[in-house]
């Protein structure tokens, strides 16, 4: 746990050494990433490197950002924490696998939420067609697994196992997420959202968080100890995100004000309200199940907020948030060893855009 000292010593304040844990790990895994892109047969190798950022839609070079590297950071943050240096640099292929596999959930996803912005620019689908899109994306995923499978570590097997389950998992939370959605505003319960939420995001993060314990060698008890933390700050994440998506400045997020709300998605800030009672609650029902007009988003932003989804949602995060730390000192008592994961944690859980 030296290094992991070194780097928590004199912890910058205010995000900073979130920062540059991200900027560490994209730095590292973004050269296994393209490489393992540019594997790919031509057409999917193109729509791949522009959902990254890394290329112009006619194929020239771009400057845009692939990513926070969120998932990938977990993997090698918690290597590190619990197996030091040796395995965090022996975690690196398998962090790029986490990413890719994050990265196929982002094309399918937004062909499905008909999402036309993502990371500032047009997304893949808008682009490339919807079919051009969902291939790039089962290819991201097979890539992923590939990477595992060629990887000769010890943990590698049970990695590629682990991240196997939780794309099932994650496939799971997506459809019922769509089922959702046609369904009356007022039928959906807050139970079953949160469930599909833990789904949908807090697989993937627990499943990060595992993968990397498994490459440190870690006892079952402390790999699931990591996966039930990633877990809890997943959706204490996911909470937050939906915050955003509705009350987020566009500038910051790079997808239109509104964009959830238009669609009519029943989010959990959303579902909170649509199940608060009252009089809010009832006219919320009410926007929600009529037809979309552009003049109603503002309305409806205001009624979550005052049905109380607002308020519910950022108290939840805060409280998951702590079930997470409890989750992280089962495995990693030592606060110092713990610091990445912690600020990483903190950091997706405290934005404010």
């Amino acid at each position: 746990m030296t290094e992991l000292r070194t780097e928590t010593e004199h912890r910058p304040a205010d995000g900073h050494e979130a920062t540059m844990l991200l900027e560490r790990a994209r730095a590292e895994v973004d050269p296994v990433l393209r490489a393992a892109v540019g594997t790919l047969p031509g057409p999917m190798r193109r729509i791949a490197r522009y959902h990254f950022g890394w290329e112009h839609a006619d194929g020239t070079p771009a400057a845009g950002g692939s990513g926070k590297a969120i998932r990938p950071a977990l993997v090698l943050a918690g290597a590190s924490a619990l197996g030091g240096p040796g395995a965090r640099a022996a975690a690196v292929r398998a962090a790029a696998a986490v990413e890719l596999v994050h990265n196929f959930t982002l094309l399918h996803d937004d062909v499905m939420d008909r999402d036309t912005t993502r990371r500032h620019r047009p997304t893949a689908w808008t682009v490339f067609g919807d079919a051009a899109a969902i291939l790039a994306g089962d290819a991201l995923q097979a890539l992923a697994l590939r990477l595992l499978a060629e990887d000769a570590h010890p943990a590698a097997p049970a990695a590629a196992a682990r991240l196997a389950q939780c794309v099932i998992e994650l496939c799971a939370g997506q459809h019922a997420d769509t089922a959702m959605e046609g369904r009356p505003p007022r039928d959906v319960t807050l139970e079953e959202t949160l469930a599909m939420a833990e789904a949908k995001t807090g697989a993937l993060l627990g499943s990060a968080c595992a993968v990397g314990a498994l490459y440190a060698d870690a006892p079952e008890a402390d790999v699931a100890a990591l996966d039930a933390f990633g877990r809890e700050a997943g959706l204490a994440f996911q909470l937050i995100d939906d915050v955003i998506g509705i009350w987020g400045d566009p500038r910051h997020t790079g997808k239109p004000a509104g964009a959830d709300l238009a669609a009519r998605k029943k989010s959990l800030p959303v579902v909170a309200a649509l199940t608060s009672g009252g009089p809010a609650a009832a006219e919320l029902a009410a926007l929600y199940a009529a037809p979309h007009a552009k003049e109603d988003l503002e309305r409806i932003t205001l009624t979550v907020e005052r049905a109380g989804g607002r308020d519910w949602a950022q108290a939840l995060a805060a409280d998951r948030m702590a079930r997470a730390m409890q989750e992280l000192a089962r495995a990693v008592p030592d606060p110092e060893a713990a610091g990445g994961l912690l600020a990483l944690a903190e950091f997706v859980t405290r934005r404010t855009t």
